[in-house]
């Protein structure tokens, strides 16, 4: 029997220090995210990074904490319910991290005799600290728990024609009453050590600005060719300008190069620019999380208007829009009645 795990980031239990700092301590451990060696790791982690950082984020979290819960997992929830109703297979939902496991959803659909799962990372680009940690972690539950399933994965889906549609209508939405002057792509950021690590081909990816322009297998696991293309379709859909647009990258942490540029030198530099008023879209989640409520919405706000800027928007992000949900409902029903998926062309 077929049956869909959809998976996605996770959440601490509260915005309390308490709950946070186990969350954090499971995801900063993870190779994938912190890719030192396990040693170094365990003293960056444990030894300095938790023993500060709980508590800031417990105070980022209870801004942004709704009552229902953490945003991230309320509206998981509502797309996972939504999608329940377009398909006839089982949906369970787990997370990466936190106590709503990735076990327990595999459980969820074992109990209900799935044994052929459709794994559905909720992360439109590939990348080792997001879409790569959800499908190594699934295939070691399913190697110790779970080893009559079968798993077959969502392809990370940033160009597919029907994703670009959903969210570039979603953004329309977004926009519509507001006097824009120029429109950030801002996408999580990540080390510039994983996309030369995620390489295939180990030559190709230089991140110099033309390697992501000349055709290559190693765009199937490079991030940051993936977000351009991104930026770049829905851009084509809307009609957009070049100068009306521009990419950047957030979340950075302190030491080794990320990818550039930075989101938070993007909002000073566009103020000094004369881009007075700012729309930003983050286009790396498809659910609203700490990162795009707090980050973007909430301190970018504060960043773009002390360098200048008059007005400003944060678009959400797909979060459980009924026609992201009937996308993603095409592609499962698609693979139930045909075994094959799709969803991005070849390189």
């Amino acid at each position: 029997m077929k049956g869909v795990l959809l998976v996605n980031l996770g959440s601490p239990e509260s915005p309390t220090a308490k709950d946070v700092k186990p969350y954090l301590d499971e995801f900063l451990m993870d190779e994938r995210v912190i890719d030192a060696p396990k040693w170094l790791r365990t003293i960056l982690v444990r030894g300095i990074i938790l023993q500060t950082r709980p508590k800031k984020s417990a105070e980022a979290y209870a801004k942004i904490w709704w009552e229902e819960g953490s945003p991230l997992v309320v509206i998981s929830e509502r797309f996972s319910d939504k999608l329940k109703t377009q398909t006839e297979m089982p949906v369970a939902l787990g997370m990466r991290y936190g106590t709503m496991s990735i076990k327990k959803a595999m459980q969820e659909l074992k109990e209900k005799g799935v044994d052929d799962v459709l794994l559905v990372p909720l992360y439109p680009h590939y990348a080792m600290s997001s879409f790569e940690t959800v499908v190594v972690k699934v295939l070691e539950e399913q190697k110790a728990g779970f080893p009559e399933m079968k798993i077959t994965t969502l392809p990370a889906f940033y160009k597919h024609p029907e994703y670009i549609k959903a969210l570039s209508e979603s953004i329309k939405d977004g926009l519509e009453g507001f006097d824009y002057d120029h429109i950030l792509f801002s996408y999580h950021g990540i080390p510039e050590r994983h996309i030369r690590k995620n390489d295939p081909t180990s030559f190709h990816c230089k991140i110099d600005g033309t390697c992501c322009k000349v055709n290559s297998v190693a765009h199937n696991t490079c991030y940051r060719h993936q977000v351009y293309d991104t930026t770049e379709m829905v851009k084509a859909y809307l009609g957009l300008q070049e100068e009306q647009v521009s990419s950047s990258f957030q979340s950075r942490l302190a030491g080794d190069p990320w990818l550039k540029p930075y989101t938070d030198y993007e909002f000073e530099r566009l103020a000094k620019e004369g881009k007075k008023k700012l729309a930003v879209i983050t286009p790396a989640f498809v659910s609203d999380c700490l990162e795009t409520l707090e980050e973007i919405a909430m301190e970018g706000k504060h960043q773009f208007i002390e360098a200048g800027g008059e007005d400003y928007k944060h678009i959400p992000c797909l979060n459980d829009n009924d026609l992201w949900v009937k996308v993603m409902a095409k592609w499962v029903n698609d693979w139930q009645a045909t075994n094959k998926l799709d969803v991005v062309p070849s390189t």
